[in-house]
């Protein structure tokens, strides 16, 4: 899904749920004018701002980002097979990330995990709530934690604060695949 798709989906989700802009903004602390903008706008917000909206509207951002207009349900176990998963290639809001949503249809997740495969270059660093894990499944990356870089290789991990900024590429002539795991310190409702 393209940063235009994804603003456009926020619009009819949030009128589908018959909420106002100010309502909306009630939910999420964001403000009716900048929610506005991201409606109208042809680029998405940034991660942790797309998480803040998906709550406010009572689904996943992984549902989101897909277009999936289901509300949250409770389930307790959620078992994701590998041919029904998507696959979301690049776009500006992830910098060149392809990704793999795991458990993209679990409601209520302290954790967020995804298959990643990273870029080979930097075009943004990431800032957000929470804490994250990167494992190495496939290739070498070269990560940027604060002022800090590290080179992991396949089966390498790393465990960090995601309120400093961070980034990976990929180094070599594939792209790396990573397992990551975020974790948001209180669960995406209210």
């Amino acid at each position: 899904m393209d940063e235009k798709s994804i603003s456009e989906s926020i619009k009819n989700l949030r009128t589908a749920r018959q909420l106002t802009l100010q309502d909306l903004a009630d939910r999420t602390g964001l403000t009716k004018g900048y929610l506005s903008k991201v409606e109208r706008s042809k680029k998405a917000p940034p991660y942790s701002t797309l998480n803040k909206i998906a709550a406010g509207l009572d689904i996943e951002l992984t549902s989101l980002l897909a277009g999936d207009a289901s509300p949250v349900k409770d389930v307790r176990l959620f078992l994701s097979k590998k041919e029904n998963r998507p696959l979301i290639r690049e776009t500006d809001l992830f910098a060149g990330y392809d990704y793999e949503p795991l458990a993209e249809g679990k409601p209520g997740k302290n954790m967020e995990p995804f298959i990643i495969h990273a870029p080979f270059d930097i075009n943004r660093t990431y800032t957000h709530e929470g804490e994250e894990t990167i494992h190495v499944l496939d290739g070498r990356l070269e990560f940027h934690y604060g002022d800090e870089v590290y080179n992991l290789n396949i089966g390498d991990n790393i465990y960090f604060d995601s309120i400093v900024p961070h980034v990976g590429k990929s180094l070599g002539r594939s792209k790396a695949k990573l397992l990551v795991v975020i974790y948001f310190y209180k669960r995406n409702r209210f």
